[in-house]
């Protein structure tokens, strides 16, 4: 199973429109589960939602309860873009709750846009800066953290946040596959990143219908 966490921008539903995630997936043997958590990071807000716990906690008993989708760590994973890759890696490092993480793109540090708006989701969300518990790097320092996939346009903003995470995860010993590749903020390059975490997810095999589909789903801008 594989939670697909949105960006900033988008809802739940953005994946279905922008990429070709339900191919994937159904080559891929996985059941796809798409929150929608607003503008929030993923966090329960200081002035607002309690989105973590609804992630972490709430979906996925939903989940086992209404499909009978196993909860196991062995076989849940986690994703997602931009604001949704923030939520992914903080996901990943929660005791029992998921231990994989993968990142088509951002996360290292919340992408928030500039301006006025950037102060006024920081207030709402974490309650004006970021803590030892909301800030990734921290949490590099003091989780047991599964095998993680970080990857980032070479065009996008976020680029130098998440070199600066790789770099950090593997000072700390943690097992970290890096995918930075040409490409700016947008969809022409979550498509194919989405294929390659997909590729990549730790203790899968080759979907089963071979390698030439691999090759297929890896068709689009690099």
């Amino acid at each position: 199973m594989l939670y697909l966490l949105h960006g900033l921008s988008d809802d739940h539903t953005a994946w279905l429109r922008q990429t070709r995630a339900t191919r994937y997936a159904e080559q891929a043997g996985l059941a796809l589960v798409m929150p929608s958590a607003g503008r929030s990071f993923y966090a329960d807000e200081a002035q607002g939602h309690r989105y973590w716990t609804f992630v972490a906690e709430e979906l996925p008993e939903v989940v086992r309860a209404f499909f009978g989708l196993s909860q196991q760590p062995a076989t849940t994973y986690v994703a997602g873009l931009s604001m949704g890759g923030y939520g992914a890696q903080a996901r990943a490092a929660t005791p029992g709750a998921v231990r994989r993480g993968g990142q088509p793109v951002g996360g290292a540090e919340p992408g928030l846009p500039p301006g006025r708006r950037r102060d006024d989701i920081r207030d709402r969300v974490f309650g004006g800066a970021l803590s030892a518990q909301d800030d990734l790097f921290a949490l590099l320092d003091r989780a047991d953290l599964p095998p993680l996939w970080v990857g980032c346009g070479t065009e996008d903003q976020l680029v130098a946040g998440n070199h600066a995470f790789v770099a950090r995860a593997r000072e700390r010993g943690h097992q970290v596959t890096a995918d930075f590749r040409p490409g700016e903020h947008s969809w022409d390059l979550w498509d194919p990143m989405l294929a390659a975490v997909l590729d990549w997810l730790p203790g899968r095999t080759a979907p089963p219908d071979g390698p030439d589909a691999r090759a297929d789903r890896r068709i689009g801008p690099a």
